[in-house]
């Protein structure tokens, strides 16, 4: 047999070495993808929780189920699960039909402004719920313009601000794929004598499916895991189970009670989570299978879809807000800025004036941000993967829906169990500032998850490949191939992180201490409290913290994707 040369062995030999080192520290940095965020997540979401529910089924002596069955037996908690099933599915069913016109108009026509317009319907999404219920009680209430209506705490009230939320959820995930539908199809079916009905019925509907029943199953969750707004618009009649959970904590202190009421709410969005999750992924096969996006100019057979868009956007989501506004300048001399004014006030109580609240909101969201941001960028690297077995893609399935469940998991319940658990050694962070940015960034987690993550499962895996032959290590990759291209993706998560954290009160109300309000819950205590001076704060207040939500949400769909995606 003959022997290779030296130099050609040595030829052969390192290239392998080479291989062998990259496999090497791939397999250390896929380690740290996926340990950093899991301990993330199993200490500050599934410890918390589980305590919580624990709580339910221990009393002083040990396991008993007398908590969870007199709860279950109380007519009064039934009341609420079925306020709470009513008030979802009809703030849904609204949601849909009035969002399927919208998502046609902004998605499928082509007209000057469509981009700016979609950004106007996106933003109520990431208002912050105290805002929204404060804007419909000015609106509603007997000094506000449709007070005449009579609808002050009331169950139409309610869904109207549920509907004001969801309407862009609806609009954007069914819209992205009414965008790549093929229009041949319908246009056949036309040719062949169809009807404009029937080609709906028959042809548009059972394409748009997937989108509609995902669209469905994620405003359901919305509005099942409500809570600030149904807190501040309606009374005591129409309380849901994330409302009572507060009652039963923070007015009552029975703490069993409302450990097992968070086991009830945690069946409710348990199973919508699962709905929505089947959806999204019928959704996402759909759209791997749609075309590229098409649309066409504004037509007159497209005047329906017209003119209710535009009384959608103008009654519900800009005559609420136009209302907070104007009524944060009347004052009780007339009209000005006195309310702004008044939030510079030191009360000589000692406590924050409502300025302070603000820098503090501002402190604490820039925090959660960079924490959701690190973490969720590891997650959604480490989703983009595409593993060759089974069993990897399982794995990876699995990992998607564990790092969704904060997104069906009520943020008062999290709050509830940092309460319980975060108040002793090892982790005594009951006295320390970062114990309400981590339960920001637990709930902006699932948000910027889905952000980053259609982005980076767009790249090329060719890119990867042809790198790795040139000798790319996978540092490399990361900061050469896959940070440039998920430039966009991170924009539009940094808004939805800094937007969401910056109006959260769910977990938030349980948490800020009396010394360090955030500025949602400085104006839920301000509502409380009677006063002319006191509601005229709240909505200078509520204006304020709205534009700036809606702001850092104009500027990230700016730096965003052009192509707007699903949620």
């Amino acid at each position: 047999m003959h022997k290779l040369p030296r130099t050609a062995a040595v030829g052969v030999i390192a290239p392998a070495a080479a291989v062998r080192r990259r496999q090497r520290t791939k397999a250390w940095l896929w380690a740290a993808v996926a340990v950093v965020p899991l301990a993330f997540l199993l200490i500050f979401f599934v410890w918390p929780v589980t305590a919580l529910l624990a709580r339910g089924f221990f009393d002083a002596s040990g396991f008993s189920l007398n908590g969870v069955s007199e709860v279950l037996a109380a007519p009064r908690t039934w009341r609420i699960v079925s306020q709470t099933l009513a008030q979802s599915v009809v703030a849904t069913v609204v949601a849909v039909l009035l969002g399927l016109p919208g998502a046609y108009l902004l998605y499928r026509t082509r007209f000057p402004g469509r981009r700016a317009l979609r950004a106007v319907v996106s933003i109520p999404f990431v208002l912050p719920s105290v805002v929204v219920g404060v804007a419909f009680r000015s609106l509603l209430d007997t000094g506000g313009p449709l007070g005449f209506l009579g609808w002050d705490a009331s169950f139409p009230a309610l869904i109207a601000a549920l509907v004001f939320f969801n309407y862009s959820v609806v609009v954007r995930t069914v819209g992205v794929l009414w965008a790549r539908l093929d229009p041949r199809t319908a246009q056949a079916a036309r040719s062949l004598g169809a009807s404009r009905p029937r080609v709906w019925w028959s042809v548009t509907m059972p394409a748009l499916a997937p989108a509609i029943a995902s669209a469905a199953a994620l405003t359901f969750l919305f509005c099942a895991a409500a809570f600030g707004v149904v807190l501040v618009l309606a009374d005591q009649s129409w309380g849901t189970i994330e409302t009572e959970i507060w009652y039963q904590t923070t007015q009552l202190l029975d703490l069993p009670a409302a450990a097992a009421l968070s086991i009830l709410q945690l069946v409710v969005v348990g199973i919508s989570l699962l709905v929505a999750d089947a959806t999204r992924h019928r959704q996402e096969r759909a759209l791997r299978l749609a075309g590229r996006p098409t649309d066409h100019r504004l037509r007159v057979g497209d005047l329906p879809s017209v003119l209710i868009t535009a009384a959608v956007i103008v009654v519900l989501l800009a005559l609420p807000m136009s209302a907070l506004v104007v009524r944060s300048l009347q004052t009780a001399t007339g009209v000005g800025l006195g309310n702004y004014v008044l939030l510079f006030a030191v009360t000589g109580t000692g406590l924050p004036t409502v300025w302070q609240a603000t820098l503090t909101s501002l402190q604490t969201a820039a925090v959660a941000t960079m924490i959701a941001l690190v973490l969720g960028g590891m997650v959604s690297y480490l989703l983009s993967r595409r593993p060759a077995s089974v069993v990897g893609r399982r794995v990876l399935r699995s990992a998607d829906a564990a790092f969704m469940l904060p997104l069906g998991v009520s943020a008062v319940t999290v709050g509830f169990g940092f309460l319980i658990t975060l108040n002793r050694p090892p982790l005594d962070l009951r006295s320390s500032w970062i114990l309400i940015p981590i339960a920001q960034a637990i709930v902006a987690l699932p948000l910027v998850v889905r952000s980053l993550l259609p982005t980076l499962r767009a790249i090329d895996p060719r890119l990867h490949q042809a790198a790795a032959t040139l000798g790319a290590s996978p540092l490399r990759l990361v900061t050469s191939i896959d940070a440039p291209l998920a430039w966009r993706g991170f924009g539009l998560a940094i808004g939805f992180a800094f937007a969401t954290s910056l109006g959260e009160f769910g977990a938030t109300t349980f948490l800020a201490r009396p010394d360090r309000p955030t500025l949602p819950v400085e104006i839920f205590h301000l509502i409380g409290r009677p006063g002319v001076d006191n509601q005229g704060m709240a909505l200078a207040a509520s204006v304020i913290l709205a534009v700036l939500t809606a702001s850092v949400m104009a500027v990230a769909e700016w730096i965003g994707p052009k192509e707007s995606r699903a949620w």
